[in-house]
């Protein structure tokens, strides 16, 4: 590929470099994965969406998304609602703790959100919309960015009127998803929405959907003049895409994949992290292995000799030292396949993922 000539992306008062975002998926970006992007070359990271409905009430869960490390930032703390007077609330809670942005969700389909008026709904209810970002510009002590979808259904809801009602209350940059509401993550995300917003703004607009590769990544900032690509899927296991990407739009050269070694590395790291972090010594073998971690760790065997066999077993796996020995039986069967090529995942199963 070509070498790309890319800016810093700045938001409000804000520089962030590179112009490369991990983007807010439930029940993935926590701590460690957030952890992981930024140490591969992620210019920004982005929480868990959280509820404003939670926060308002303190409640323990909802507390529990904003917790970081200073080695995360920057970061935005994504939140969610429908309600003016409770989001505003929330954006005051989410300042005290001081995350470099805060974002509104407004691109969330999944039916628990979206059939309470919040996430994706919003596209649907420009007054409410401008409602709802206004409060939280007025709250916020931080600046304000939203995350929303190309529309609702394709007829229902414009990615654009929505994003220049958001320049005009003071939101600091608008990401677009390419894909409406309804398709969720079927199909092709449609990049012509971003290219549109971005030409019509002078805020700047970060473009997510369907960046898999560093190839995707420079076609994106190429087609559509967005000034930051979002990356949500292709790092799930694969922290390693935010080097390659920024290597890439760099130099122009494409770095070889992760080794076998540097992959099984990573993901005995990650579960001694999560291990760390909820609490338990990562040095102790029986340490519990929490259930979400299964999930999360998962993805790193997609493609991998042996991938259905050390998944099986990470079902199965409730401590620490369990994921040592399915770890050494997937080298074993590595070595077995040494002419294996590791291939980008987008487009596997992904349940429990919204990002929006």
């Amino acid at each position: 590929m070509g070498r790309a000539s890319f800016q810093p992306l700045r938001i409000g008062s804000l520089t962030l470099w590179p112009p490369l975002v991990l983007a807010p998926m439930a029940g993935h970006t926590d701590t460690v994965l957030r952890r992981l992007c930024k140490e591969q070359g992620a210019g920004l990271v982005v929480t868990e969406l959280t509820s404003s409905y939670g926060l308002y009430f303190r409640n323990a869960r909802s507390l529990k998304f904003l917790r970081w490390t200073e080695a995360e930032r920057p970061i935005g703390a994504q939140i969610f609602g429908a309600d003016p007077e409770v989001m505003a609330e929330a954006a005051r809670l989410v300042s005290q703790v001081e995350p470099d942005l805060i974002d509104v969700n407004m691109g969330c389909w999944v039916p628990k959100v979206a059939r309470t008026g919040a996430g994706a709904a919003l596209l649907c209810d420009l007054k409410r919309a401008e409602a709802v970002m206004k409060a939280v510009v007025r709250a916020a002590s931080v600046p304000v960015t939203i995350k929303t979808r190309t529309g609702w259904d394709g007829e229902v809801g414009s990615a654009l009127e929505l994003a220049r009602v958001a320049e005009v209350v003071g939101v600091a940059a608008v990401t677009i998803h390419g894909r409406t509401a309804k398709q969720g993550f079927t199909g092709a995300a449609d990049w012509r929405p971003i290219a549109e917003a971005a030409a019509a703004l002078s805020i700047p607009v970060i473009g997510n959907g369907d960046v898999a590769t560093p190839a995707d990544a420079e076609r994106m900032f190429r087609q559509t003049g967005c000034a930051a690509v979002m990356i949500g899927r292709a790092a799930l296991g694969n922290p390693w895409i935010f080097r390659d990407v920024r290597h890439a739009l760099h130099t122009g050269e494409v770095l070889p994949p992760p080794t076998p070694r540097e992959r099984i590395e990573m993901v005995r790291r990650h579960a001694r992290l999560v291990v760390a972090v909820e609490g338990d010594d990562p040095d102790r073998a029986n340490a519990p292995l929490p259930g979400y971690a299964r999930g999360q760790l998962g993805h790193y065997f997609y493609g991998l000799p042996g991938a259905a066999a050390a998944r099986a077993a990470l079902g199965q796996a409730n401590v620490l030292g369990d994921v040592e020995r399915l770890l050494d039986r997937l080298e074993a069967a590595i070595a077995a396949a040494p002419d294996w090529q590791w291939r980008p995942p987008l487009g596997r199963p992904l349940s429990g993922v919204g990002s929006g």
